[in-house]
């Protein structure tokens, strides 16, 4: 395999790492919306159901993402990164440039 896998750990460890940081930074976004009327508007709080939900869906789509660091990392222990899971061919270097969690070559993809 042609690339550095210590470079490949250190971009996921860091990208591991800004996923929680803004994850904790938005867990306010994601409390229960009060539904007392007499305090907060039905606009208001139609826009705050909005936004619940909208966090609600951001915040799983970073927990999937840090399952797919998590695995790839762990492949990378295994000295299996690199490798499509698919069909075992080499995952070009370019495709993992662009994202080192993927786990499938263009072919895979495609499938």
């Amino acid at each position: 395999m042609g690339f550095d896998l210590e470079q490949f750990r250190e971009r996921l460890l860091a990208r591991r790492a800004e996923i929680r940081n803004v994850m904790e930074a938005a867990s306010e976004s994601a409390r229960p919306v009060e539904l007392d009327q007499t305090r907060v508007g039905r606009l208001s709080r139609m826009d705050a159901l909005q936004g619940q939900a909208m966090a609600k869906e951001t915040e799983r789509r970073r927990s999937l993402e840090l399952q797919r660091i998590a695995t790839a990392l762990e492949r990378i222990e295994d000295e299996e990164f690199g490798y499509c899971v698919s069909c075992g061919e080499e995952i070009p270097l370019k495709r993992l440039d662009l994202d080192p969690a993927v786990t499938t070559c263009v072919d895979c993809a495609a499938k």
